[in-house]
């Protein structure tokens, strides 16, 4: 095991072996992000779920009604008008056969590919580049679309994909720990309404195991679901 750091002992020392409540969680989660960079605030939630079966696998999007307190690079695969259009909705790369090409010789300067239904086809010998980073475009995930002006506004905006693990573990930034508590409380309340929206049909008992928030280099928070699901916000119906 490799040596645990003073800043992180000094955290660590800071967080109780017990539940938190949503508001106090967060606050902690501030107080913890000592690191000399901006931490990302990250959930992990453990869910009743077995993903290798089909009717048990949580595969979504959400967005973010604060945003994710990044820059987001959108890539959108397109041909005809559709490239134009791209360009147009402020995507940063656009492109056809020739984009195809360059992502197969390694170029991955994006965070978002969004490809059309007409040139999938040959987005899917990408697999390779881009099944490992999570980045593959699909129909479920709002990547597969023909309304690039739309799916180009809500990734730039906030919106996220994610997917429970073969552990049924499900790992989501929400947010910066710049945020502000109001903030990343908005953010993460849209993203437990999310899990608890999109239930896998073959879910049986307790679906929500354990949940806990932590910050980049921060330590682990352990969160009351029960609380952060009866807690309402002005935005808590926002939707997925």
């Amino acid at each position: 095991m490799g040596k645990v750091s003073k800043r992180l002992r000094e955290a660590q020392a800071k967080v109780e072996d017990r539940l938190y409540e949503p508001v106090e969680a967060l606050t902690l989660l501030k107080e913890t992000a000592t690191a000399k960079f901006v931490e990302s605030a990250e959930a992990h939630f453990r869910l009743g779920i077995d993903p290798k079966y089909t009717d048990q696998q949580l595969r979504t999007t959400v967005i973010l009604p604060k945003g994710t307190g990044q820059t987001i690079r959108v890539a959108v695969i397109a041909k005809g008008e559709l490239v134009a259009e791209a360009n147009a909705a402020g995507a940063d790369i656009v492109g056809s056969e020739e984009l195809i090409d360059e992502i197969q010789k390694g170029m991955m300067d994006f965070d978002i590919l969004i490809a059309t239904p007409d040139v999938m086809p040959q987005v899917a010998k990408l697999g390779r580049q881009l099944g490992p980073r999570g980045l593959m475009p699909s129909p479920k995930g709002g990547t597969v679309t023909f309304d690039l002006a739309k799916a180009i506004a809500e990734f730039k905006a906030g919106k996220l994909e994610f997917r429970a693990d073969k552990s049924g573990i499900v790992h989501v930034m929400f947010g910066k720990v710049n945020f502000t508590v109001d903030d990343l409380l908005i953010n993460l309340k849209a993203l437990q309404e999310c899990v608890d929206r999109n239930r896998p049909s073959g879910a049986k008992g307790r679906y929500w195991r354990t949940a806990a928030i932590t910050s980049t280099m921060g330590p682990a928070i352990r969160l009351d679901v029960s609380a952060l699901r009866d807690f309402k916000t002005a935005e808590s119906t926002v939707g997925d």
